[in-house]
């Protein structure tokens, strides 16, 4: 039983191989011939795998900025880390997070198919983290075996159809048009983002991220590229000069010059991104013809809900600001933490990123370069204030080092909390049940065709 849950949470929680089954269920819908239905699920699949590439060589990289920004500046405390916390759950919670994920991705079928919320969340290990909180929160409330599956999967299905929807009017706003939505746990600081950059926009036209005016001699910075290694290589060598070149040396570059190991790290964050929009374009070319084969003949005009790089093609200005301006929000609100005298979240830089820089996408698509820093540094603020409320509300994981970190993780843990809090088990399960229930009720006022 154990071996056949960790086949199907490897399976389930594998981007590439989830996303290329829907590809290939597109393809067969539309009866391709097999020349047709090999290219365009292999083409999805090996573009997953280039876009986890691009993600695991930005992570390398920003690991290492990470560890030295603690050592230049002297700051402990907690950095949330999805990986960090499902890691030390799952010895404890696999096979309830395994079940849960597996009927969870069942249940946004089934409303996908029956209700205006048209969203297939195809983010698999973004499921799997969600289901893992849940079943913690869910466990710490008293739920076991069936009612704990039940509803921990009934939840993840309403979160996998919801959090697409949140984000789903900046992204027609974006991409101009409404053939795919945003499948991440980061949706609720995306659309915050988006909210910020059109309060701010003011009444004159807007200037993009993407419209910057460089001078003549500095016309090479609009190759994003080169922008992002060379904006990426000062912020690198500023904390690595505060760091110090004893403490980068001996615990970070093998002992290699500390100057240089900074420069290369940056070069490899600017590689990372390259790797990760090479890996959209390519499958966003081929997972939005297949998907037509689904959203006409197994669940009608749904959309496919994808992970968070599908948005940073379209501004990579917007992106590096993004981050920067979202960083900064965690350092404001770490300053703010320690003043306080509680407990410290400190920055985490892959958090910070991947949502900041998303964040700023939607700033800028609504209010241009205002939007963008504000509309992201806002994101930072809520990723750095939501884990302190998740802590506890995770029962003897809360005691640990790490909290989940997405803005999306706060707001269904702290649904789940709350609803304990008031009532119990009983009133959880009410809880949840009339989340489904407004959900059903809101698509019977308007046709199917005109969901969004």
């Amino acid at each position: 039983m154990n071996k056949a849950l960790n086949i199907l949470i490897n399976v389930l929680s594998e981007p590439s191989v989830l996303v290329a089954l829907i590809a290939l269920v597109g393809l067969l819908a539309q009866r391709k011939n097999l020349s047709d239905i090999l290219k365009g699920t292999t083409k999805t699949f090996v573009g997953f795998l280039v876009i986890s590439a691009g993600a695991g060589v930005l992570q390398q990289a920003l690991a290492p900025f990470g560890d030295m920004f603690k050592a230049a500046f002297h700051v402990s405390g907690i950095v949330p880390n999805n990986e960090a916390i499902v890691a030390l759950a799952v010895s404890k919670y696999g096979s309830s997070t395994a079940l849960i994920m597996f009927f969870g991705m069942i249940v946004n079928l089934l409303i996908a198919r029956f209700t205006r919320f048209k969203y297939i969340f195809l983010t698999g290990h973004i499921t799997l983290y969600m289901s893992c909180m849940i079943a913690i929160i869910l466990s710490v409330s008293g739920f076991t075996s069936v009612s704990l599956i039940l509803f921990g999967a009934l939840t993840v299905g309403i979160f996998m159809s919801l959090s697409p929807a949140v984000v789903q009017p900046f992204v027609r706003k974006l991409t101009g048009n409404d053939n795919v939505a945003l499948g991440h746990s980061g949706a609720v600081g995306f659309a915050i983002g988006g909210l910020v950059g059109m309060a701010v926009k003011g009444k004159k036209d807007i200037v993009s991220t993407e419209q910057i005016n460089f001078p003549k001699g500095l016309g090479f910075l609009r190759d994003s590229t080169v922008s992002i290694a060379l904006t990426m290589a000062v912020f690198y060598i500023i904390v690595a000069l505060f760091a110090g070149p004893a403490y980068v040396e001996s615990h970070l570059s093998n002992g290699k010059n500390y100057i240089l190991f900074a420069l290369l790290q940056a070069g490899l964050f600017s590689a990372g991104v390259f790797i990760i929009l090479s890996g959209v374009r390519l499958v966003l070319a081929e997972i939005v013809p297949a998907f037509k084969g689904i959203s006409s003949k197994i669940v009608p005009d749904s959309k496919p809900a994808l992970d968070v790089p599908i948005v940073y093609t379209y501004a990579p200005n917007a992106v590096l600001i993004g981050f920067f301006s979202s960083f900064v929000g965690g350092i404001v609100s770490m300053l703010i933490l320690v003043l306080s005298g509680g407990i410290v979240i400190l920055p985490g830089v892959v958090p910070h990123f991947f949502t900041g820089a998303a964040a700023g996408v939607f700033g800028n698509t609504m209010g241009g370069v205002r939007g963008a820093i504000l509309g992201a540094f806002v994101n930072g603020v809520l990723i750095s204030f939501m884990p302190i409320l998740l802590i506890p509300v995770l029962g003897d994981l809360g005691l640990a080092n790490a909290t989940f970190s997405d803005s999306d993780f706060g707001v269904v843990g702290l649904f789940l909390s709350g609803l304990n809090q008031l009532g119990g088990k009983t009133i959880t399960m009410i809880g949840i049940g009339l989340v489904l229930l407004i959900m059903i009720l809101v698509s019977l006022k308007k046709p199917k065709s005109s969901a969004q």
